[in-house]
């Protein structure tokens, strides 16, 4: 499958088998996430792959009661190191944002190939996941991903055409 089919293909998953992840296909999701770019090639990040039900349970109230993402196997916290990435990006930011973004986004791509689903979380209290994966305080979360195999084929959701988001040469 071709990169933009991956892209095509990739939604939002909410329901998941019960069904386990092998640990060669675990470690290409992984591998995706490590390799991605980063400001300075910092790579400022730590991914904390929760399994434990208790926890995964623990997470639905921080997540906004957002239960299914306890369904999946797996789910994922993107962590970044605000301290520990480029500070100059565009002259005005801290690239911990892009940098872990990019990150996460290689890992949903390829878990996508490997015929997984996942949900980008970013509705959820970082307090409270934070208290609960015992993150310490100068870590940031990001966003976190429930990741297993899709219980469901949701309808594609359509997309903005091209004309609606490029310009050419100057902003109009």
């Amino acid at each position: 499958m071709s990169i933009l089919d991956i892209i095509k293909k990739r939604q939002s998953i909410r329901k998941y088998k019960n069904e386990s992840i092998p640990e060669d296909v675990m470690n290409r999701v992984l591998e995706a996430a490590r390799l991605a770019p980063s400001g300075k090639n910092l790579q400022p990040w730590k991914f904390i792959i929760v399994k434990e039900k208790n926890l995964k349970n623990k997470l639905i109230p921080a997540c906004l009661g957002q239960s299914f993402i306890a369904e999946a196997p797996v789910i994922i916290a993107a962590c970044a190191y605000p301290d520990q990435c480029y500070a100059k990006q565009g002259r005005y930011m801290k690239s911990w944002p892009i940098d872990v973004a990019i990150a996460l986004e290689h890992l949903i791509l390829q878990a996508c190939e490997e015929g997984l689903g996942t949900c980008w979380i970013g509705a959820f209290k970082e307090d409270e996941v934070k208290e609960i994966l015992n993150v310490p305080e100068d870590v940031k979360i990001l966003a976190l991903t429930p990741l297993g195999y899709p219980d469901e084929e949701p309808a594609l959701r359509g997309r903005k055409s091209l004309e609606e988001i490029i310009s050419y040469d100057r902003y109009d």
